[in-house]
């Protein structure tokens, strides 16, 4: 293999895991899940943060699915999970589905809350994720429509639901 094809190479493969989003195959996972550092999240009412998931809502609404995508112009499920924590909530998470699946610690449907991660498996190794926030509801971007909410009860929703995870205790 000459040089520029080892540099090509080394490339493709690098950017294909940098842009591994919501339709991300699920990578062998390490033995011990991602922490989060202390944020607006952990220390707010379950209230408060419905409503700044609400107001992301309708400050992203309608953004069309672009996978990889981490703008207005384009946000893929994990890009869009990851972008609100941190611009609501001051919360840092890693970047793709099947990272975020990692992240803090696994909690029973019955006990979800406002800012709880739902992962779904759409496929036999794509995942996706959203947001909870409250009664039923969560906030993701959907590859048909874009940025919305949509409910857990929703007959395709239920039937590919995963787990859960909260990101602080």
């Amino acid at each position: 293999m000459t040089r520029a094809n080892t540099f090509l190479t080394a490339t493709l493969m690098s950017l294909s895991l940098t842009l591994t989003g919501c339709g991300s195959m699920m990578q062998s996972a390490p033995d011990t899940a991602y922490q989060v550092e202390a944020s607006v999240l952990q220390k707010s009412s379950e209230a408060f943060v419905s409503q700044r998931l609400y107001q992301q809502h309708q400050e992203w609404r309608g953004t069309p699915y672009v996978w990889g995508g981490m703008s207005k112009r384009g946000v893929d499920c994990s890009g869009f999970v990851h972008l609100t924590l941190e611009q609501q909530f001051a919360t840092r998470i890693p970047r793709t589905t099947a990272q975020q699946s990692q992240t803090g610690f696994a909690i029973p449907s019955a006990d979800l809350r406002a800012g709880d991660l739902v992962f779904f498996k759409t496929g036999s190794k794509a995942r996706h994720v959203g947001i909870y926030i409250e009664d039923g509801q969560f906030l993701h971007a959907s590859s048909s429509r874009g940025v919305m909410i949509s409910r857990l009860d929703n007959v395709y929703w239920k039937e590919h639901y995963w787990h859960a995870r909260r990101l602080h205790p």
